[in-house]
């Protein structure tokens, strides 16, 4: 074997699917558009598929933009994996569980959250200045 590049395994290693389970017991999902918009203070990030419309995207990114989105699955999928009918988009509650799965579907984020610019600070006094007083 040479040691140009290293084999990778196909086998992953552990899915994300598994956690959505405990997802539906503990309600820590937000399911459609309108119900996130107004749930925006529990939201820790937004999952919408793969096969949502452009225009629809479009609004969610800019709804969302204070928000992590993450694009994944298609609708079919959510429906197999939550047993929602349809929806396109959804939202985790904050919770450690919402923590884990983000951290796992962090490679398919689609935006960059915006994040509100501190104040600057006032600059240190100096050792002369300190000294003065």
């Amino acid at each position: 074997m040479s040691d140009e590049t290293p084999i990778e395994t196909s086998v992953p290693a552990k899915s994300v699917e598994r956690l959505f389970p405990f997802v539906i017991k503990s309600r820590g999902l937000i399911i459609g558009r309108e119900m996130l918009a107004r749930s925006k203070s529990r939201l820790h990030f937004v999952l919408i598929t793969s096969d949502i419309s452009e225009t629809s995207r479009t609004e969610v990114l800019n709804d969302f933009k204070h928000y992590p989105v993450v694009q994944h699955y298609t609708a079919a999928e959510l429906e197999s994996f939550f047993n929602i009918k349809g929806a396109k988009a959804v939202g985790f509650v904050k919770s450690g569980l919402a923590q884990s799965i983000y951290a796992e579907l962090k490679p398919h984020r689609i935006n960059q959250p915006v994040v509100k610019p501190k104040a600057p600070e006032p600059p240190a006094p100096s050792r002369k200045e300190r000294q003065a007083k």
